[in-house]
């Protein structure tokens, strides 16, 4: 039996990162380049020229408004007072763990506390799941092969001690779960997102905010999502009547990803609350996937993430997430 390309890939190994990102001055550079890949860029004023200010942090100077900034200015690192490579070693763990890594764990690989751990964890978390929001899911819509997506419901958490089973638990939120496919009906993205129920409402509200105008969706027969029509979307329904997945094969894909996401979750995170924080965990999950064709280059899209995520306090990062 053939391996699987993907599965087998080389990805980034501990050496190797430790000879990209084995210094503070090489995770600099590298921090640089993700945040102004065109060459330095004024926050303030857009200017390109620069002077170096040397300090207890190096920073960058404007030579056109004199603003001041660090390379982590403006970023969701901002304010940091940890070492950048205690950064870059966070992306690098958390890229490269296909079930994800607990912030006990974090803890651990990086040496730092527990609290310090999760901070870092969940600032990463919420950039990859901000920077999954700035993309559709598409296929492509043309006469012979469009690109399918498969949408599910499922719900996503276990029961409380002392709480209700089932659907009625406090701790399970709903979720839905497309992924779209290639001509070849193989998997290519998902965007795995909480909602605040299976009502047309919520899913027209989600479909608007996720799927590209044009897309062939094929759901289960679940009434509620023939709301995507309203995202301009066109739709198929296949009455699944309580089969087991196994004899569904148009669904392979989905309840494929979904069986995955349920062991990581089960078998990583011991005391989760799924109600408020879903959306960054499932957010951190999808962005993994979505770049599982290159492994190697995942430290790097984390930077890029993070680079692009604006500065959030220990405060904000606590309240419950909301989601539609």
């Amino acid at each position: 039996m053939a391996r699987s390309a993907i599965q087998f890939q080389k990805g980034l190994s501990l050496p190797e990162f430790q000879r990209l990102y084995g210094t503070e001055e090489q995770c600099e550079a590298a921090l640089e380049k993700a945040r102004w890949p065109d060459g330095f860029r004024c926050p303030r004023c857009n200017g390109h020229e620069y002077g170096l200010v040397y300090g207890r942090l190096k920073r960058y100077q404007c030579r056109n408004c004199s603003h001041q900034a660090t390379i982590t200015a403006g970023t969701i690192m901002q304010a940091t007072k940890l070492p950048l490579i205690t950064w870059f070693l966070a992306f690098y763990l958390i890229g490269q763990a296909k079930t994800g890594i607990s912030s006990l764990e974090l803890s651990r690989h990086l040496g730092v506390n527990y609290d310090t751990a999760w901070l870092l964890h969940n600032k990463i978390l919420r950039a990859m799941a901000d920077r999954e929001d700035a993309y559709l899911l598409q296929g492509k819509i043309q006469i012979v092969a469009s690109g399918f997506r498969e949408a599910v419901d499922s719900y996503l958490g276990g029961e409380l001690l002392g709480g209700k089973a089932g659907r009625g638990s406090e701790n399970k939120i709903p979720i839905v779960a497309p992924v779209s496919l290639n001509e070849a009906g193989h998997p290519l993205h998902a965007r795995i997102t909480a909602v605040s129920g299976f009502s047309s409402e919520a899913i027209g509200a989600w479909a608007r905010d996720h799927l590209a105008p044009g897309s062939q969706v094929l759901s289960d027969g679940l009434a509620c999502f023939r709301a995507v029509t309203i995202a301009g979307c066109s739709h198929e329904a296949i009455v699944t009547g309580g089969k087991h997945p196994s004899e569904l094969p148009q669904f392979r894909w989905v309840n494929t990803l979904l069986g995955n996401l349920k062991t990581s979750f089960n078998g990583t995170f011991h005391a989760f609350n799924f109600d408020k924080y879903a959306r960054r965990y499932l957010g951190g999950y999808c962005f993994r996937f979505n770049r599982r064709f290159s492994l190697a280059a995942m430290t790097e899209r984390i930077a890029n993430a993070v680079c692009c995520c604006m500065p959030s306090a220990e405060r904000g990062l606590r309240v419950a997430e909301a989601y539609g």
